[in-house]
């Protein structure tokens, strides 16, 4: 028998590679697989480096590895079998739609067969999702808490720890002025990680032309993602020394000198298996009654990891195909050239795309209500932004995107998002310093200047009023909408489509007599937003 782990099942005490600990082990690196997407080069280092040094560890620690650099999968499970004609493979259970009988048939055609495990990258197994799910509802609340319950994180009996069950009240903060969250962390790596950066840059360099799909990505910053065990867990205590105190607070806000805030990013980690889920949570509850983290905070942190992560996935497994389809609400455009060039003057999206290009990451609030928010109110078609965010993002696999880009971001089936988290600039502005460092205008709606998000805000509302006013979260919005006279929604639909137009032009860029125009106004702005002020106040999240 031999064990068979893909890239995203590095787990080294879990899963067959623990339940069979003399047999042989089998890694494919398949390059026709890198590229099915543009994948952003971080991410494809992450993943070779990330198995390389996984072959290295095991062969010094005395394991037989078979590791196979080839074109396709069924080259290298062929040239196995070959070499192994009696062989039986057992992997870990696949969570990509469909990825289970492709295995099997690559393996049956290779003359070999194979047992699948389960993957315990996770906490909530299927058959528990599906008990507590029997009713046919998903709603994320009531999953979090029965979760907590069934692990007892965070319980004092059947109670929660501190008398509450989520702090969101605390976690929707402005960060005053003066705040500074500690440097992400960087690692000193080897010549294999060095080595399969090169490569990677040489193998999948250049454009990709198949529609729909964009050019080259931006000059990547240095890596700093980990790839080994042992550098993850040097991120894990970087996170939860530095960065956990302030991450409930200031999780939805957003900066644009400051990528990560202090967040994580420990995301690429868990979804290789480097991490495991108990452990981060187990170490965040740990900081909390050792005293070094207020509960606002480790609470926010374990719903991410205990609530929505087991969500999202479950949600994946019962509800595709259909979701990766999904489209209720008729998004037809294609997705803009912006999402791959960041050519574009608004702020906060030029800033973010920008950070995707460099890096393969933003937070969760960026990927919800910049980029998704912009594509919901645009009108992208859902499939066509997944399948960026799946391609541009180092954490990002189909199982993680789906879910979250064609449903939290696009409402594109209605399976759990109670509503479209659509919003406008008012939003932007309150959760970030975006706006002050804008040449658009955000209290403008039409005109010249005015922020594209708030036409696209009540265009959305507009074109989608049938699917959408019966909704009992959208009255307050639909209020207002009626509010507005014949000759502002002639301008609203005007802009909007001005707006479209320049997108498929290539950018969302003003004007340049405009631009000229108003770059010393953006400059004066800059100044005034750098003025040490008042902290803000507390603010509810914008919908």
């Amino acid at each position: 028998m031999t064990v068979w782990l893909r890239g995203d099942h590095l787990v080294r005490h879990r899963g067959p590679l623990a339940r069979q600990p003399d047999e042989r082990v089998l890694l494919v690196e398949a390059e026709s697989f890198a590229r099915k997407l543009p994948y952003h080069p971080q991410k494809l280092t992450l993943v070779f480096a990330a198995m390389r040094r996984f072959r290295d560890e095991l062969r010094e620690a005395g394991r037989t590895v078979d590791y196979r650099r080839v074109d396709t999968f069924a080259e290298g499970l062929a040239a196995h079998f070959e070499a192994h004609p009696d062989d039986r493979l057992v992997t870990t259970e696949p969570q990509a739609d469909g990825a289970r009988e492709r295995i099997e048939s690559l393996v049956s055609a290779a003359g070999g067969e194979v047992a699948f495990v389960p993957d315990e990258r996770f906490l909530c197994s299927a058959e528990q999702f599906d008990e507590w799910a029997s009713d046919g509802r998903y709603r994320h609340e009531d999953f979090y808490r029965f979760m907590r319950r069934e692990t007892g994180y965070l319980m004092h009996g059947g109670d929660p720890v501190g008398g509450e069950w989520n702090y969101d009240d605390q976690n929707r903060e402005t960060p005053p002025d003066d705040w500074e969250p500690a440097d992400p962390p960087s690692f000193d790596y080897d010549d294999i990680v060095h080595e399969t950066a090169a490569w990677v840059e040489e193998t999948f360099a250049g454009g990709y032309e198949d529609p729909p799909y964009g050019g080259d990505w931006a000059d990547p910053e240095p890596f700093r993602w980990p790839v080994t065990r042992r550098q993850a867990v040097q991120a894990l205590d970087h996170f939860v020394t530095l960065r956990l105190a302030d991450f409930g607070p200031y999780q939805d806000a957003m900066r644009g000198e400051e990528w990560a805030m202090s967040h994580s990013v420990l995301s690429t980690s868990l979804n290789l298996g480097l991490l495991l889920p108990e452990e981060v949570i187990q170490r965040a509850i740990e900081a909390y009654e050792d005293g070094e983290a207020p509960l606002n905070s480790v609470e926010g942190f374990v719903r991410q990891v205990l609530g929505w992560r087991e969500f999202m996935r479950q949600v994946y497994r019962r509800e595709m195909p259909d979701l990766v389809r999904a489209n209720q609400l008729g998004a037809d455009e294609p997705l803009p050239e912006l999402y791959w060039t960041g050519d574009t003057d608004m702020a906060c999206l030029s800033d973010v795309v920008d950070g995707v290009r460099e890096r393969g990451y933003s937070h969760h609030i960026e990927r919800l209500m910049i980029l998704a928010n912009f594509g919901l109110v645009y009108g992208v078609e859902p499939a066509q932004l997944n399948r960026w965010f799946h391609a541009g993002y180092v954490d990002a696999f189909h199982w993680v995107t789906t879910p979250n880009v064609v449903e939290m971001g696009l409402y594109g089936a209605g399976v759990f998002a109670t509503k479209p988290y659509a919003a406008s600039a008012n939003y932007v502005d309150k959760m970030s310093d975006y706006c002050s460092g804008c040449p658009y205008y955000k209290t403008k709606t039409t005109g010249e200047g005015a922020c594209p998000f708030n036409a696209l805000y009540w265009d959305f509302l507009d074109r989608n009023e049938d699917s959408l006013r019966s909704n009992h979260r959208m009255g307050l919005m639909y209020s207002h909408v009626d509010n507005k006279d014949d000759e502002e929604w002639a301008k609203i639909r005007d802009r909007a489509n001005e707006i479209r137009n320049l997108a498929e032009q290539g950018s969302c860029e003003l004007p340049l007599v405009f631009a000229a125009t108003h770059l010393v106004a953006r400059e004066l702005r800059r100044a005034e937003a750098a003025t040490p002020r008042p902290a803000e106040r507390p603010h509810q999240r914008g919908e």
